[in-house]
């Protein structure tokens, strides 16, 4: 299952000036970069529905060219929740007066519903308005993903992935994404934060795969299409690594003397896998992402043999993914 949370929190942590530059540009304004700290974590517990809370992420920051400090708390929300407002409200309270500071809070909504969120908490009487809190909304769903394409920008490769695309956009997004992440000179640790991250929430059906590839191998930039293949290289091989470890601990959970045959069974399968993979990018120096995880699906190793001979002989990847379809059903 996927932790939503985790995922928003680890992209934002590690770019956050980046994020506030894309969706918060009059935060940026008047935030000074080199004074952001992250706060140790906050917890809350709401004592009328007996839950506790964690603060997503809280940030002190200085206002430029001053000495005075200001938070800002940012909060990932991937589920629509009733009476979230007044959750935002009580966030706030406690954290202004715990801290003493002005608090600046933002939400960040990854699902899929597209009718606006609310963005104001009120208390209102018949003859007035005792409170009105209104905090920064970022909708994903709501954005579209071409108003972002031009900005080499961290933040903004990683959550194109969640924004407004229409389904017969879902590879050039995804190429996208990369293709802006290959451009940013990351290091090793943060790409594969990055991509994982796209990769995540981009996950693409065959069709979509072949439609990727085509896209990927039109692109003009040698270097540019190299950093991209790059990247799904590293997908594969992390896959791969999966699979050994799934493999290893299932043998190890069926006993010593099963857990040797299905392990040496399963050493045999995955590095027949392996030389499939290993053929197909020496010959077309480009791989179907999908095909690792379809791969890994086989557990013939008669049917992987026989795909290795095709591997050797057919005229494009497409071809081959085709033949894995015909030959194992999968």
């Amino acid at each position: 299952m996927t932790d939503h949370d985790r995922l928003f929190k680890e992209l934002l942590t590690t770019f956050f000036w980046d994020f506030v530059q894309a969706f918060l540009p009059e935060v940026a304004e008047y935030l000074e970069p080199d004074s952001i700290v992250f706060l140790d974590k906050e917890f809350f517990t709401d004592i009328t529905a007996g839950d506790r809370h964690e603060v997503d992420l809280l940030v002190r920051g200085r206002l430029r060219g001053q000495e005075s400090f200001f938070l800002i708390h940012v909060e990932h929300q991937a589920q629509p929740q009733a009476e979230f407002a007044r959750r935002m409200f009580g966030y706030f309270a406690r954290l202004h007066e715990r801290h003493g500071l002005p608090v600046y809070p933002v939400v960040v909504f990854s699902h899929d519903r597209r009718e606006a969120e609310p963005d104001v908490y009120e208390v209102r009487f018949p003859d007035r308005c005792v409170l009105q809190f209104r905090y920064r909304v970022v909708q994903l769903r709501r954005l579209s993903w071409r108003r972002f394409l031009s900005r080499p920008n961290a933040a903004v490769c990683g959550l194109m992935a969640r924004m407004k695309i229409a389904p017969r956009d879902r590879p050039r997004v995804k190429l996208e994404c990369l293709r802006l992440l290959t451009t940013l000179r990351l290091d090793a640790a943060r790409m594969r934060l990055v991509s994982g991250f796209v990769d995540t929430y981009l996950r693409l059906s065959a069709a979509e795969e072949l439609r990727f590839a085509g896209q990927t191998a039109r692109i003009p930039d040698e270097r540019e299409k190299k950093g991209v293949m790059e990247i799904v290289t590293s997908w594969m091989e992390e896959g791969l690594a999966k699979g050994r470890q799934e493999g290893q601990q299932e043998g190890r959970q069926e006993g010593r003397q099963e857990g040797r045959q299905e392990g040496r069974q399963q050493g045999m399968l995955q590095r027949a896998r392996e030389d499939i993979l290993d053929v197909l990018e020496a010959r077309f120096k480009a791989v179907l992402p999908s095909l690792t995880e379809r791969l890994q699906e086989v557990q013939d190793l008669g049917v992987l043999r026989a795909l290795l001979r095709r591997a050797s002989t057919v005229a494009s990847p497409e071809a081959f993914f085709e033949a894995l379809q015909e030959l194992a059903r999968v």
